[in-house]
């Protein structure tokens, strides 16, 4: 017979087990939840804004991406953005602006994810001090992506991951893929997944 001492034992283990399992499940679920929570979509301009200090390319299409140096989450829409740079390069013209604080050292937005953005052949990188360059397009969210045709109006509006920091085929960057080719995409909005602009750490 086992002992009283090795009952409680199983009974210790057993009850442990019991509020293990939701408390993962609870974490999987809290976890998930947060990957598939977009930010705000951007509210831009439907025509170029004459005051943007960016300019529109002359012949192609214009994409404008702004993000959060330090946004964890925006790894993956620079990883996606070489995705489309690699199909797209000579038909669209990219430039990602990173926040900036208009007090902070110069070498403050030039973190790993600007420099992982700097190396796509064929994408610029400026900073956007204290975000003024994304109030002008409307942005608040880091991933957001905006595409103007060669014409100065906007055909698509929104991220290109399919969920918060997570690579993959998705309809956003389909999307630009399409639409720079002279395609229908089947969506030309799509939500942004990355943390808040004007977050500062």
């Amino acid at each position: 017979m086992r002992s009283l001492g090795t009952l409680r034992k199983h009974a210790a283990v057993l009850v442990a087990v019991a509020l293990w399992i939701p408390a993962v499940a609870f974490g999987i679920r809290t976890l998930w939840q947060y990957a598939d929570t977009p930010g705000r979509v951007a509210t831009p301009p439907v025509v170029w804004p004459a005051d943007a200090l960016a300019r529109p390319a002359p012949g192609p299409a214009t994409l404008v991406i702004f993000a959060h140096p330090q946004c964890p989450c925006s790894r993956a829409t620079i990883g996606e953005l070489a995705w489309v740079m690699a199909r797209s390069r000579d038909k669209v013209d990219v430039s990602v602006w990173f926040y900036a604080p208009a007090q902070g050292p110069g070498s403050w937005p030039k973190t790993e994810l600007w420099q992982s953005a700097a190396a796509i052949p064929g994408v610029r990188v400026l900073e956007d001090k204290d975000g003024n360059e994304a109030r002008r397009f409307g942005a608040s969210t880091s991933g957001q992506a905006l595409l103007y045709d060669s014409g100065g109006r906007l055909v698509f509006n929104g991220g290109i991951t399919a969920l918060r920091g997570h690579s993959g085929d998705n309809d956003g960057r389909n999307a630009i893929v399409s639409l720079v080719h002279g395609e229908t995409p089947i969506r030309h909005a799509t939500p942004v997944f990355g943390c808040s602009l004007a977050r500062v750490d």
